[in-house]
């Protein structure tokens, strides 16, 4: 068990589902990512990219794929205006229910915008940001549907790709599984957050799909907890 990569697939990958739950799913896993200190790592990966990109005297495109209920966007949006920098996040999701929830859940931030659209869509491909980011998202997909993502991605972003991602390990597996049984009001989370874990990434992983995908400029970095800080510059 988790030495290769699951590929079975998670409640939350039906793209149409939309009972109530899924809400229920979004803030117990907002609850989760602060508490364990998951969004840190993507604040950690814009302070590392942006060290190349000083300026403050120019407004900066964000796309956060996968961005649920908009959380992530929001501790951007908050780190932004700490430092003085002018950015415009969209958040892509290719579940309508979910964009319609996160337009509630970030309604007093002007910065942010969605996109409701598939990333292996047309109409994606043809999108240009400057940063592209993603969080517990690149898990969702197969090794062959990365690669094929990554070729594309990797001339969509003119600054960089921030990937924040879980580490499978035995541990962060029964963990979770056993934090969720315990505390989670949500079907979905008990049945997701373990399986999220199983079909994630060792580090090896990583180096196999950028590989494939032709990216040789990224770093990769183990943060807590169990989580992958991966940064992918241009060629």
């Amino acid at each position: 068990m988790l030495r290769q990569r699951s590929e079975e697939l998670e409640i939350m990958d039906d793209l149409d589902f939309s009972d109530g739950v899924i809400f229920q799913t979004l803030k117990e896993l907002k609850i989760i990512n602060h508490r364990l200190g998951g969004n840190q790592v993507t604040i950690k990966g814009f302070k590392q990219l942006l060290k190349r990109h000083p300026s403050k005297e120019v407004s900066l495109t964000v796309a956060d794929l996968g961005s649920g209920g908009g959380d992530m966007m929001v501790e951007i949006v908050k780190w932004s205006r700490r430092q003085g920098l002018n950015m415009n996040l969209t958040g892509i999701d290719a579940n309508q229910s979910i964009i319609d929830y996160a337009r509630e859940n970030t309604a007093t931030f002007s910065e942010i915008s969605y996109l409701p659209l598939d990333v292996f869509s047309e109409q994606f491909k043809n999108q240009e940001y400057d940063i592209i980011t993603c969080t517990l998202f690149m898990h969702h997909f197969k090794d062959v549907q990365l690669i094929q993502l990554f070729s594309t991605l990797k001339s969509q972003a003119r600054i960089g790709i921030v990937i924040n991602d879980l580490h499978r390990h035995w541990l962060a597996y029964y963990s979770i599984k056993i934090l969720t049984k315990l505390f989670s009001k949500s079907y979905m989370v008990k049945y997701d957050a373990p399986l999220s874990v199983a079909r994630s990434f060792r580090r090896n992983d990583w180096h196999r799909i950028f590989r494939e995908a032709g990216i040789t400029n990224y770093t990769i970095k183990w943060r807590w907890a169990f989580r992958w800080l991966v940064i992918v510059t241009p060629e």
